[in-house]
């Protein structure tokens, strides 16, 4: 039985969507490789973008971590590898995304490492404790998607002066 539940909320309050973002629809993406390491020392550093444009067909590694941390260089050391991704639908992922396999929400879009770019983007998720792909019930096939997070805003854009 999967282990989802080391989550919790659909999206903590520790990782809050930029103000900026408007709406946009959710990308969609298929697990081509199930990966279930995990380490302490990693040694990522968290990318200064809160988002990044991802194509059809490109192929993305999903990493969950505990950290919170959101500043330029954040080292992100406790890592869980979930395994790598091809994204069928293109879109925009942002900071505050909700990371969902098969439908139910695992984590929250914490940002991106680069350090394996331009091959792929390690792209950190922030769970309540660090998983692995079997853990998070990945296996070739599953789907997995970055839906924006439910709008809190009750004020429309002012457009143009």
């Amino acid at each position: 039985m999967p282990n989802r539940t080391a989550y919790g909320s659909p999206a903590p309050a520790l990782i809050e969507p930029s103000p900026e973002n408007g709406d946009k629809r959710t990308v969609r993406s298929e697990v081509v490789k199930v990966l279930r390491h995990r380490r302490t020392d990693r040694g990522m550093r968290l990318e200064e973008f809160a988002s990044r444009c991802v194509r059809q067909g490109e192929l993305h590694e999903l990493v969950t971590t505990d950290h919170v941390e959101t500043e330029e260089g954040a080292r992100i050391d406790r890592v869980g590898f979930l395994g790598f991704v091809e994204i069928s639908v293109a879109g925009v992922l942002d900071r505050g995304d909700i990371v969902l396999v098969d439908g139910e929400p695992i984590g929250t879009l914490l940002g991106f490492d680069a350090c394996h770019f331009p091959n792929h983007y390690n792209v950190l998720i922030h769970t309540a404790w660090t998983l692995t792909g079997p853990e998070a019930g990945l296996r070739p096939g599953s789907q997995v998607t970055f839906r924006p997070p439910p709008s809190t805003d009750s004020e429309p854009g002012t457009g143009r002066p």
